[in-house]
């Protein structure tokens, strides 16, 4: 394939995902600033920039980001972190300029995925493809509103690396969320594209943007779009996001971690609280907590599948369903048990 050709299937591709692909307009209610000064900021500081008008309040733009619309009816995905803020208006806006108020439908208590409605019929809907047959140096492209002010911006890359760890902020309150297993690619992402597609040159949606690193280049993530495809499920099924609960705290283990802490193992799941205050290892009343599990426990196998580095006990709990029972081989000092576990919905 010469580079024209290539050209046009990138081409092809934003074209018929472009329709599909939406502004997220974030609104507060903020108090009103009278006597601002000429070329002031709307700040409410009335020392620098004028007075606040005692009881009154106007509808200010605090922030914006991207999603894409996956059902005809109005449903439209985007990041958490786009729509955190329970107390903010969401306003969508599509490539034909159009604005509709958008309901959040639910937000994933584990991933950074989060579905909106608007009330609208018909609409072009983006295709999702399978983010578990993504190669390494794969073309991508990313398309979103970035920085807020530029809709539809389009970058291309590849894939940079797959499954990767990261911390990621919530919100403004120092909220963090920590991703595992999201894409990595070198695509520029800028602030105002989480939530927007990431697409293959078939034109399919294989992840949602989602994150950078301050400071760095060509280093951005993207959720895989196989988790949002089971919260599409749910929300149509039950009308809510549901994931499978447990109720511990976990490090996965290896062979640094084992030499560091003396460990009797080199994989599984060792329980232990965080770094937060008043963290716990395992939640009073949790599915582990009747199951009878206790701090520094290491669990080492789920319904005989042993926890190596493949996949963490994360992503081996996502398999399971809500109400179903699971076998845990767990070593405590020297000891094997064998506990089961109720799994519950996370609230």
């Amino acid at each position: 394939m010469n580079s024209n050709e290539f050209d046009r299937l990138a081409i092809d591709a934003v074209e018929k995902v472009a329709p599909s692909v939406v502004s997220i307009v974030i609104s507060k209610y903020l108090p009103r600033i009278k006597n601002v000064y000429p070329g002031a900021l709307p700040f409410p500081n009335p020392f620098m920039f004028g007075d606040i008008d005692d009881g009154a309040k106007e509808k200010i733009k605090v922030g914006g980001g991207s999603g894409f619309i996956v059902h005809p009816d109005g449903l439209i995905l985007t990041n958490k972190h786009v729509v955190f803020d329970p107390e903010a208006e969401y306003t969508v806006i599509t490539t034909d300029l159009e604005e509709y108020p958008a309901k959040v439908v639910s937000r994933d208590p584990i991933n950074d995925i989060a579905v909106l409605k608007i009330q609208q019929k018909g609409l072009p809907v983006l295709r999702l493809g399978n983010s578990s047959r993504i190669k390494l140096g794969q073309t991508v492209i990313a398309i979103g509103n970035a920085l807020g002010m530029f809709s539809n911006t389009v970058s291309k890359g590849i894939i940079s690396g797959l499954s990767r760890s990261i911390s990621a902020a919530l919100g403004t309150g120092g909220e963090m969320e920590h991703l595992r297993g999201v894409l990595q690619t070198d695509v520029a992402i800028n602030q105002g594209n989480s939530g927007g597609p990431l697409i293959d040159l078939d034109g399919e949606a294989i992840g949602i943007n989602t994150a950078i690193i301050a400071g760095a280049q060509n280093i951005g993530f993207a959720i895989p779009i196989n988790w949002a495809k089971q919260d599409l499920e749910d929300i149509i099924r039950y009308g809510r996001i549901i994931k499978p609960y447990l109720g511990l705290l976990f490090i996965m283990l290896n062979k640094k971690i084992q030499k560091q802490y003396n460990l009797p193992v080199d994989y599984g799941a060792l329980v232990i609280r965080d770094h937060r205050p008043n963290s716990v290892a395992v939640m009073p009343d949790s599915p582990a907590d009747r199951a009878g599990i206790k701090e520094n426990d290491i669990i080492l196998e789920l319904n005989g599948e042993e926890l190596d580095g493949e996949q963490d006990l994360a992503e081996r709990l996502q398999k399971f369903k809500v109400g179903e029972k699971v076998d845990m081989t767990v070593l405590r000092g020297k000891e094997k048990k064998h506990l089961e576990a109720t799994v519950e919905e996370r609230k």
